[in-house]
């Protein structure tokens, strides 16, 4: 049931408040502090973000810029409990760049912000990013790992010629064609249709809305049949805000980062759900305003225009991904038909889901070393 709580929650901190401010929360990570620099940066129509530059000391090594997925933030790339994907890259002679785009949890965009379309992420956020990251490389090799949603947005970036001259892209979950269980399609649907008028966004971390509120059916409904006693857990993994997938193989993650769920995950905004839904009943990825000139630069849809795709692209999916399902596979499928002259390749992660292909504790072992490969194979 909800009510269950392990006792590290029990024990846990206060109820935090809602930040109203877009000052960055701070990144949890082990690396040396005078190695951490953060930039100040805001997307191309002035909104605050966050980017990070990881500094090695060197000035030869490609970049690697890293895109997280929706509510989500650039912390879920520097776990400090495990081998995470900044110790690998640096390792393996890579300068890693992090982007905190406006559906980062560390940013209170979510909750209280201005709201937005995952036009605008392609549109002004990843562009933006992008270029900076230039401005300071030069002519260095550039890559991006993009997972979920930060994956599917850079795709529509791409396919407006947006982001040219990428050396390569590691996309993870989701890129072209979204396609999401039937169940979850409808959920969706159902939840945009009735919730709106109540919430604005889903919380994960019940000690943040307490007993009698509002969002306690919500959690109810998560703890149904569901294996954890945490309730974070039960709306990620049970649950996945509602819609009734699950976001990770929950034997994949450590104890330190399951206990860590409400800090790398937060609130889901309902008002986005319109256009994740026109998205994945296109199968595509598919602009949301039609009339407003300033989004005009964006294709109507970006499978369509999937041949202004310059860079190659590897497609990763966990085997048991919950969420997304095998997007991936058909998207590598749908290309290799519509646009064989495109260097793309399709790799499936045995025995992971969703977000534990990097949270995972044995991500560095199972899933980075195909990163890797992509990425030396081209730098």
């Amino acid at each position: 049931m909800i009510f269950r709580t392990t006792a590290s929650r029990a024990t846990g901190p206060a109820p935090r408040r809602v930040r109203t401010t877009a000052a960055l929360r701070p990144l949890h990570h082990r690396l040396d502090p005078a190695r951490v620099e953060e930039i100040p940066f805001r997307a191309d129509d002035g909104l605050r973000l966050g980017l990070t530059r990881i500094d090695t000391g060197a000035t030869d090594r490609p970049a690697v810029l890293l895109l997280h997925g929706h509510t989500a933030s650039a912390d879920m790339f520097l776990l400090p409990e495990t081998r995470n994907l900044v110790d690998v890259l640096l390792d393996e002679g890579y300068e890693p760049w992090l982007l905190d785009w406006r559906g980062s949890c560390r940013l209170p965009y979510n909750e209280t912000g201005q709201r937005y379309t995952y036009d605008d992420v392609a549109l002004y956020d990843i562009p933006a990013a992008v270029a900076r990251v230039r401005e300071r490389v030069g002519d260095r090799p550039l890559f991006v790992v993009a997972h979920c949603i930060g994956s599917l947005a850079l795709s529509l970036s791409m396919a407006a010629g947006l982001v040219p001259g990428l050396a390569g892209v590691v996309s993870q979950g989701v890129f072209l064609t979204p396609k999401l269980a039937g169940r979850t399609s409808l959920r969706m649907s159902l939840a945009g249709e009735l919730l709106r008028t109540r919430i604005d966004h889903i919380p994960v971390d019940f000690r943040t809305v307490g007993l009698w509120s509002k969002y306690t059916p919500l959690f109810a409904l998560a703890s149904r049949k569901a294996s954890c006693p945490d309730p974070t857990c039960q709306i990620l993994h049970n649950s996945a805000w509602g819609t009734g997938a699950s976001l990770f193989v929950h034997e994949n993650l450590s104890e330190t980062t399951h206990a860590r769920l409400a800090d790398l995950l937060g609130p889901a905004p309902l008002w986005i759900l319109p256009h994740l839904r026109r998205i994945e009943l296109a199968r595509s990825v598919v602009r949301w305003h039609d009339t407003d000139r300033r989004y005009s630069a964006l294709p109507p849809n970006a499978l369509d225009a999937a041949d202004r795709i310059d860079a190659p692209v590897l497609l990763l999916a966990g085997s048991e991904n919950g969420l997304w399902l095998d997007s991936q596979r058909l998207c590598h499928d749908v290309l290799a038909h519509r646009r064989p002259q495109l260097d793309v390749t399709y790799t499936e992660i045995p025995g992971y889901g969703h977000l534990d292909t990097f949270l995972g504790r044995g991500a560095a072992l199972d899933v980075f070393g195909h990163i890797l490969d992509f990425l030396g194979e081209r730098r």
